[in-house]
C-alpha cells in the first residue's frame, strides 16, 4: 500500500469511526424514545420520500443508464410509503412490554417483563439493485425500534447517493441519519466498525467478508443474500398462466433481483408450449426494448458478464431462445439485454452453477416431485421457492421437503412485499429477518426484566444450609413432578 493510499484509508476510518461515535452519544443521551418520537421519524423518512419522488426516481434511472420509471415506483416508492404507514399503525403494540409467566412457588409475589428496547446504532449496507427499497425498508425497522442509522451505498449508485446526501440533513440529523458514499475501501472499513447491529444486502462472497470483519467486533449481523429460486410448473397448472408470470418477474429490472425466478422446472410435455407462449407475451409487453420500459444492466462488466453466460450455455450444448427476434446487441451503449430461454441446460454450465442477474431463464424439465425436491436440495438453500399448482397436496409437498428463506405459491416474489410476514434467507442464501414485527425485533433488544415482590422465600435457602433449607429443596423438587 502506498502512504498516500495508507492516507486516504486512514482519513476514511477516522471519518467512519467520528460518524459513529456521534451517533452513539446521542443514542446514550436518549436511550429510549417514545412513541412519538420514533413515529416523527418515521414521518421524516414519508417526507423525504414524497417531497422528491421524482428526483429519486431520475436518480435511479440515471445510474442504470435507464430504469422503467414504473419499476422504482411500483418496487421501491410504493414499498417504502406503504410500509411507514403499516408500522406506524402497529407500533404501540410492538413496543408494549410483555408480561411473562413466573413460577409461584419459588417467587411468589414477583413478576417478570421482556421490553423490547433500542440497541442502539445500526449499520446497512446497500446494494444498487433497488437502493431505495433496501435503505429505506431498513430504516423504517431501524426507527421503528428506537435506532440511530448509518447507511452505506453502493458504488454503482452514484446519482441516488449524492441526491441524499444532499437532502437527508433536512430532514434528519447527522447523529440520527447519514448517507455513505462507497468511494472504494469505504465498505471493507464499514464493516469493522463497532455497530450494535449490522445489516447487509448483497452476494454470498460479500456476506462472507462483511461476517468476518463484523465477527471481530462480535456485531451481530443480517446477511440478506441470493441465490438460485426455481420456481417450479406442477403438471395440472396453466402453462399461460405460468407464463405471464414468471416472465413478469424474470423480466422485472431486466432479472436483477435476488429473489427472481432465477430457473424453472417444467413438466417435459410443457415445454413448447411454455416457449411458443414465451415469445408472444414478450412481444406484446416488450416490442422495442430500447423503450424505457425494459430496464438496462446496471454495468457494462455485468453486461459482458450475462454475454458471456449465454455464452457458455449455448457453447456446451444449450439451446438458446431469442425473445426479442434479434434486437439485443453486444456494443448497446444502454445495456439492455435481450430476454433468452434456454433450453437442456445442465450443471456444467455457468447458468446453473450461480445465481444469473439478468433476463435468461433456463429450463429443466423433472418426470416427478420427488426428483424435483431432490434436485433443489441438492444445492445451496436458495433465498425462495415458487411452486404453480392448485393441488395443495403437491403445494405442501414443495412447502414441506425443500427448505428456502420464503415461499410465494402460484406467483413469485409477492412474499417479499407482505408487511406482517419477515423476510429473510436460510443456509447460503442468508441469515435473520426483518420486514413488519420481526424486522421491530431484529433491531431491538428484547430485555427481560424480573421484579422481586415482597415475600422472597430464596431467604429460607441461604447458608449455612441447615434442615430448613434442606426441607424446602426437598418440596420444591417434589413439586416438578
Amino acid at each position: 500500500m502506498t502512504e498516500i493510499a495508507e492516507a486516504i484509508e486512514n482519513q476514511q476510518t477516522s471519518s467512519l469511526q467520528s460518524l459513529l461515535d456521534s451517533q452513539r452519544q446521542a443514542y446514550l443521551a436518549n436511550p429510549a424514545p417514545s412513541r412519538e418520537e420514533r413515529i416523527n421519524d418515521l414521518k421524516a423518512l414519508a417526507r423525504m420520500i414524497r417531497d422528491h419522488q421524482d428526483e429519486l426516481v431520475e436518480a435511479v434511472s440515471a445510474d442504470y443508464g435507464n430504469r422503467s420509471h414504473h419499476e422504482t415506483l411500483f418496487a421501491e416508492i410504493f414499498p417504502a410509503l406503504d410500509s411507514i404507514k403499516d408500522t406506524m399503525k402497529r407500533l404501540k403494540k410492538w413496543m408494549k412490554p410483555q408480561r411473562r409467566h413466573t413460577d409461584f412457588t419459588a417467587f411468589p409475589t414477583s413478576s417478570t417483563k421482556v421490553i423490547p428496547q433500542p440497541l442502539g446504532v445500526v449499520g446497512v449496507i446497500v446494494p444498487w439493485n433497488f437502493p431505495i427499497n433496501l435503505s429505506f425498508g431498513p430504516l423504517i425497522n431501524i426507527f421503528a425500534a428506537g435506532n440511530r442509522a448509518m447507511v452505506k451505498m453502493s458504488e454503482n449508485s452514484r446519482h441516488l447517493t449524492a441526491l441524499l446526501q444532499r437532502i437527508s440533513g433536512d430532514y434528519f440529523p447527522a447523529d440520527k441519519l447519514v448517507f455513505l458514499e462507497e468511494t472504494g475501501g469505504v465498505g471493507i472499513e464499514f464493516s469493522t466498525l463497532k455497530f450494535d447491529h449490522l445489516i447487509f444486502t448483497g452476494s454470498g462472497a460479500t456476506g462472507r467478508k462483511v461476517m468476518a470483519a463484523a465477527a471481530a467486533n462480535l456485531t451481530p449481523v443480517t446477511l440478506e443474500l441470493g441465490g438460485k429460486s426455481p420456481a417450479i410448473v406442477g403438471p395440472d397448472y396453466s402453462t399461460d398462466t405460468a407464463v405471464e408470470r414468471v416472465l413478469f418477474w424474470k423480466l422485472f429490472n431486466a432479472g436483477q433481483i435476488c429473489t427472481t425466478v432465477d430457473y424453472l422446472l417444467l413438466p417435459e410435455d410443457k415445454v413448447d408450449a411454455f416457449v411458443e407462449k414465451a415469445k408472444q407475451v414478450f412481444k406484446k409487453r416488450y416490442p422495442d426494448i430500447q423503450h424505457p420500459d425494459y430496464t438496462s444492466v446496471i454495468d457494462e462488466r455485468s453486461f459482458q458478464r450475462i454475454w458471456q453466460t449465454l455464452d457458455d450455455a449455448t457453447a456446451k450444448g444449450a439451446k438458446a431462445i431469442d425473445l426479442t427476434d434479434g434486437q439485443g446487441s453486444r456494443d448497446d451503449p444502454l445495456k439492455k439485454f435481450p430476454a433468452h430461454l434456454l433450453i437442456n441446460v445442465d450443471e456444467e454450465m455457468d447458468v446453473m452453477k450461480r445465481e444469473i442477474f439478468g433476463p435468461l431463464l433456463p429450463i429443466k424439465t423433472y418426470k416427478n416431485r420427488e426428483e424435483v425436491a431432490s434436485y433443489i436440495n441438492g444445492g445451496d438453500r436458495p433465498l425462495a421457492i415458487y411452486p404453480f399448482t392448485n393441488d395443495k397436496g403437491l403445494r405442501d409437498y414443495y412447502i414441506d421437503h425443500v427448505m428456502s428463506g420464503g415461499v410465494s405459491v402460484n406467483n413469485a416474489v409477492l412474499h417479499v412485499g407482505q408487511h406482517d410476514i419477515p423476510f429473510g434467507g436460510v443456509g447460503e442464501s442468508g441469515m435473520g429477518h426483518y420486514h413488519g414485527y420481526e424486522g421491530f425485533l431484529t433491531f431491538s433488544k428484547l430485555r427481560p426484566v424480573f421484579y422481586q415482590g415482597p415475600l422472597d422465600p430464596l431467604k429460607l435457602l441461604m447458608p449455612p444450609y441447615g434442615n430448613v433449607a434442606k426441607k424446602m429443596m426437598q418440596v420444591m423438587l417434589r413439586l416438578t413432578k
